[in-house]
């Protein structure tokens, strides 16, 4: 697949800058994949467009204040941009600033030493090992910021607004953004209705935000991320395909923990428990094994979450879904409205 089937253009103004209040009256299209129909709705619909006997599966990390503003011994300015823990105080980090080897961070006597990488999974030139003096878990709060992606410019007055309610486990650079149109009165009209609920972890690096940049999709790197599907997930899961019901993963970083989960199956089952890394890059002519439905906001053009939309819908009609929400002036990435794919 070309990497330019991926491009397409949208008006600036469509980019949310701010979340949409409440949570769940966000704008979200159904995409019925059998029928081709769309139609409009709004995220506190969804109990009414989902089926008794159904399951959603929520990513249930938590994003950390990933953005540390330091200085170097000279006094200049550093920032350390946390993406993933590798040791107990050792991370993998962007690390902004010129000729930087130690970071110093006021209110904290934490120091950093940076190195180089040197690894097949960090090909980013900005990517360093970060090596902190003690554990810098403790001291995030004080020294450190949620991080926001690139495109929005506007200062979240409150952080917890990128956070999803049921953020739990802590060790995301980036939110699961589709979980953020969810409220706990919404949780329980879908409990009501009969739909069950499961969470999974998938720790979101910033390889999310990237485009492709080479000429075939297939050839992009994509950065191994750590997940986790215990067994009460399982058990959800087990249950609900053995009764005829379906899977609804509640946005792609779901999609990758589920699929990586049924790669490990064994014993006959649709997914087994799994902890670790996955590498999982879902690209058109992927097969789905356990997924069933998605909600996902509207992706970035270029970017591997728009390959995986596009292998979930088929991309004549994700194309036809864009279109729509382009002309229905939806709002788009983080921020931004969704689509309901069932």
């Amino acid at each position: 697949m070309f990497t330019r089937e991926l491009e397409y253009v949208l008006p600036p103004e469509l980019i949310a800058q701010t979340p949409r209040e409440p949570r769940d009256q966000s704008r979200m299209m159904r995409v019925d994949r059998v029928t081709g129909e769309l139609a409009n709705f709004r995220v506190c619909d969804m109990p009414e467009l989902l089926r008794p006997g159904d399951s959603i599966v929520l990513n249930q990390t938590r994003v950390i204040p990933a953005r540390l503003i330091g200085q170097k011994p000279s006094g200049g300015r550093a920032e350390v941009l946390l993406l993933r823990k590798l040791s107990e105080t050792s991370w993998r980090a962007q690390v902004g600033g010129r000729n930087v080897s130690e970071v110093l961070f006021v209110d904290s006597p934490v120091r950093a030493t940076v190195s180089a990488v040197g690894d097949d999974d960090s090909p980013d030139e900005t990517e360093r090992l970060v090596t902190f003096s003690e554990r810098i878990e403790p001291w995030l709060e004080r020294i450190g910021r949620v991080p926001l992606p690139p495109y929005i410019r506007t200062e979240l007055g409150n952080a917890d607004r990128y956070q999803t309610v049921y953020a739990r486990e802590a060790g995301s650079a980036a939110a699961p953004t589709a979980g953020l149109h969810f409220t706990e009165e919404l949780f329980a009209r879908l409990r009501s209705h009969g739909v069950g609920i499961a969470f999974v972890t998938l720790h979101v690096g910033l390889d999310t935000f990237k485009p492709i940049s080479v000429d075939e999709v297939e050839a992009h790197h994509i950065h191994s991320e750590w997940v986790e599907i215990g067994e009460s997930a399982v058990t959800e899961i087990q249950r609900v395909k053995k009764a005829g019901g379906r899977i609804i993963a509640i946005g792609t970083t779901s999609v990758r923990v589920l699929e990586t989960a049924a790669a490990h199956a064994v014993g006959g089952n649709f997914v087994s428990a799994y902890s670790g890394d996955t590498r999982l890059f879902i690209t058109p002519g992927f097969r789905f094994k356990v997924v069933d439905g998605l909600l996902t906001n509207f992706h970035l053009p270029r970017s591997s979450l728009l390959a995986l939309v596009g292998a979930f819908t088929g991309m004549e009609q994700m194309w036809r879904a864009y279109d729509l929400a382009i002309t229905e002036r939806y709002r788009f990435f983080s921020f931004g409205d969704a689509m309901l794919i069932i």
